[in-house]
């Protein structure tokens, strides 16, 4: 875990004075309901105790300045000039936040910032929407912005997208917000809607990291973005109200999939069960019934690997591995795909056999060491601390 102490400590010692203001924003693990989100469906996902925190002050004229205490770099900019920059390709979350922040109307004065985090960047648990919300939120605060939480997901997401150029879904940004100790959420993703549901105690949440990093940008994510909308093209010819893959049920997929070309058949068939799997998982884990959700994660899994394509082989054996121990209920790689890492539901009693367990099996497999972490679901975005020195 990150300490807040040494925080100040960094903010005092590069700007020789105690930061106004402390921001946390959590990273997040999807339980189930990968790709769903771009195309209005639903996802369930969890806030991890894992954050990004943002150190700040505010300043009395424009300039904004961006330590990044993890890179050891920083940069500097305007509120009225955000353009992307090639040097500090970090800076641009920053910079499309605050861009962001004026195009919806919201003043803002300078700042200086230090950013921290402890959320794995590469991995799939959502560094970059930590990024980007505890950004929003610490400009929110330190210019007294009256923001819904909605709107701030939004607007974080919107930077993502049209600034950084990764065309995401709103889920990231959402569960950032919004998450809730000891809860998963399931998201609607079409009108922002969630209902909290509740862990249960006799499991514990864990994420193995395989160190096969991802890249977003310049990875097929887009193109399975296009992949998708190309299928809703396609199947209005037989259903011309649907707007998105979320309004194709199960049995008219089956009536007209062999209709549709490869591979866009494919990524719509994962689509559509996703969307199926998650909210009947949702249900599942509400009603206590821990080992039907874990089958739901396992055929997750299965379609994500052979219908969407986003597994590699080291994902593939990772997951392959932790269905097979004891104390595991389902297992699946998490997030967008293309490496980062899987998440699996296993038995409190069985936790620390099972990490072990399975790093030991991954190395011997690819010569690989993995990073497990058991997490635990937390509160969404607020003030890590508030110091009160001017």
């Amino acid at each position: 875990m990150l300490n807040i102490t040494s925080l100040r400590e960094q903010y005092q010692q590069r700007y020789g004075i105690h930061p106004r203001l402390i921001v946390r924003a959590p990273g997040r693990v999807n339980l189930i309901g990968d790709h769903t989100d771009y195309n209005d469906g639903f996802v369930f996902p969890v806030a991890i105790d894992r954050a990004t925190y943002v150190a700040a002050r505010p300043r009395h004229d424009t300039t904004i300045r961006v330590v990044a205490a993890d890179l050891g770099d920083e940069d500097a900019f305007t509120v009225d000039v955000t353009e992307r920059s090639s040097g500090h390709p970090w800076s641009n979350y920053v910079r499309g936040v605050v861009r962001a922040l004026r195009i919806a109307g919201h003043p803002l004065s300078g700042a200086d910032l230090l950013i921290a985090s402890d959320v794995p960047r590469g991995a799939g648990l959502s560094s970059s929407a930590a990024l980007e919300v505890a950004t929003g939120y610490t400009f929110q605060m330190l210019n007294r912005l009256n923001i819904l939480g909605e709107e701030l997901a939004l607007l974080a997401q919107g930077a993502e997208n049209s600034f950084v150029g990764v065309q995401c879904g709103i889920m990231d940004q959402l569960i950032s917000v919004f998450g809730r100790a000891d809860h998963a959420l399931l998201i609607d993703c079409r009108d922002l809607s969630y209902r909290p549901v509740p862990l249960p105690p006799s499991v514990a949440v864990v994420v193995c990291d395989s160190h096969v990093e991802r890249a977003l940008v310049g990875s097929a994510y887009n193109q399975r973005r296009q992949e998708c909308e190309e299928a809703v093209r396609l199947l209005r010819r037989w259903y011309p109200k649907i707007l998105a893959l979320r309004d194709v049920s199960d049995e008219q997929f089956a009536v007209h999939q062999a209709d549709l070309p490869e591979p866009v058949r494919a990524r719509a068939r994962h689509v559509i069960g996703e969307n199926s799997r998650t909210v009947h998982g949702a249900a599942a884990l509400e009603a206590g019934d821990v080992a039907a959700f874990g089958r739901l994660m396992n055929e997750s899994h299965a379609s994500l690997r052979d219908d969407y394509q986003v597994s590699v082989p080291e994902m593939d054996i990772l997951v392959a591995t932790a269905q097979q121990l004891d104390g595991c209920y389902g297992s699946r790689l998490t997030g967008a795909g293309f490496g980062g890492c899987t998440v699996s539901l296993v038995d409190v009693s069985t936790v620390q056999r099972f990490s072990n367990d399975l790093r030991q099996a991954y190395q011997a497999a690819t010569g690989r060491d993995a990073t497990v972490y058991v997490c635990r679901a937390s509160d969404g975005v607020g003030r890590a601390e508030d110091d009160g020195h001017e």
